[in-house]
């Protein structure tokens, strides 16, 4: 029997649509496929030295997979995108953590030289598909109490950390939702180069989304006035938390002998992962055990992580995971652009966002080595994936 030699991955190229309001939106008359098929066109025509017929596998994420993001997504966005019929594919579903798995589950698979290019990403039509459409909970999850009413609701369960974390405060939450706002602001011309314009027909004709839809201006003030909608008096608002959108990624992911030979980029290089459950009433705490797998698998530390892209479902969830590991809440290696409470959380597509915005990132702080993608998942998990930095001094190609 052979043995396998366990190769480097390399995560070469990453883009998303502009991200949209779900209801009445930028995508309120476009199909959740067209969305995700026009990501993948984008990395073909951004790669052009990568022959289509070389690419292994197309795995594409949806949380609700009903309609246009069902029939094996992955597989007919795959043929839609125009990939020759002998590329395969399929759909994958963790929530929020989709396109993340989509991501290290081709990973492990090109690690292991089952593939050598794939292609994974994710897409989510909330305004088509509201979170939870279709969905029949068995009703042994209540009946027996195994889990809490407030674990099938995403903002309940915000509020639920809120009051196992009490000095997680709604003041400070609001603070960091401001931040995050303010940071995006600033970093816009940082994020564009990787957002494929979309074009879509609706009553008012043919339009191209060119440019996020949720960002705001606010206030601490303004922030003070918003309705808690999970809970009277509670904490979780509209501010404080990402909003209800539509979007799509995608992202080329390759063994680096293989990136290479074909003479494609590498904006990082896969270190380690991690998948963790927690009490599905408070999922939020979800990217606390799953990065300390990761860095123990990867034999790190959090003091060896120089930079952070934690997904924003709502600030409360990203305080928790700051305080435990010691992080202040402004510290400028965490989100430096921003995050999902200005940019948006279409759920299943988010993880590739991240890793795209950490890559943008790579390439300007030669001094940073690893990069941390996290999130939290709902029914009580978190995501984490280590990223290498190829643009740091030390780097071994």
């Amino acid at each position: 029997m052979s043995t396998r030699q366990i190769r480097n991955v390399a995560f070469v190229d990453g883009v998303r649509t502009p991200f949209g309001k779900a209801n009445g939106g930028l995508y309120k008359d476009t199909r959740a496929d067209d969305m995700v098929v026009r990501c993948i066109r984008e990395l073909l025509r951004r790669n052009p030295q990568l022959p289509p017929s070389r690419i292994d596998e197309v795995a594409i994420a949806a949380t609700t997979q009903i309609g246009d993001q069902g029939l094996t997504i992955g597989r007919t966005a795959a043929l839609l995108a125009g990939l020759p019929n002998t590329v395969p594919g399929y759909a994958i579903d963790r929530m929020c953590a989709g396109a993340m798995t989509a991501v290290t589950t081709v990973s492990a698979s090109i690690a292991i030289g089952a593939y050598d290019v794939a292609i994974a990403g994710g897409v989510e039509h909330m305004g088509r598909h509201p979170m939870g459409e279709g969905v029949d909970p068995n009703p042994r999850f209540l009946a027996e109490r195994l889990v809490d009413q407030s674990a099938l609701v995403m903002g309940s369960t915000a509020e639920n950390l809120h009051d196992r974390l009490p000095h997680l405060t709604k003041e400070r939450a609001d603070a960091f939702a401001l931040a995050s706002q303010e940071k995006y602001a600033k970093a816009v011309a940082h994020l564009e180069p990787d957002l494929v314009p979309v074009a879509g027909f609706s009553s008012e004709g043919w339009g191209l989304a060119t440019a996020d839809e949720a960002p705001r201006e606010t206030s601490m003030e303004k922030l003070a006035t918003l309705k808690t909608p999970f809970r009277p008096h509670g904490r979780v608002t509209a501010g404080n938390a990402a909003g209800l959108n539509d979007g799509a990624t995608a992202c080329l992911l390759a063994s680096e002998e293989v990136a290479a030979s074909l003479e494609l980029p590498i904006a990082m290089r896969l270190v380690s992962y991690g998948f963790a459950g927690v009490e599905p009433e408070v999922m939020g705490v979800g990217p606390i055990p799953s990065t300390e797998k990761a860095l123990r698998l990867a034999g790190l530390s959090i003091e060896d992580i120089g930079l952070f892209e934690l997904n924003e479902a709502f600030a409360v969830q990203v305080l928790a995971f700051l305080d435990h590991f010691g992080i202040a809440d402004d510290d400028p290696r965490v989100n430096p652009w921003g995050g999902a409470i200005a940019v948006g959380h279409p759920l299943a597509s988010s993880g590739v966002r991240l890793m795209t915005q950490l890559a943008r990132q790579f390439a300007l702080n030669r001094g940073v080595r690893y990069g941390l993608t996290a999130m939290c998942v709902g029914i009580g998990m978190g995501g984490s994936v280590i990223w290498e930095n190829p643009n740091w001094e030390g780097f071994d190609v």
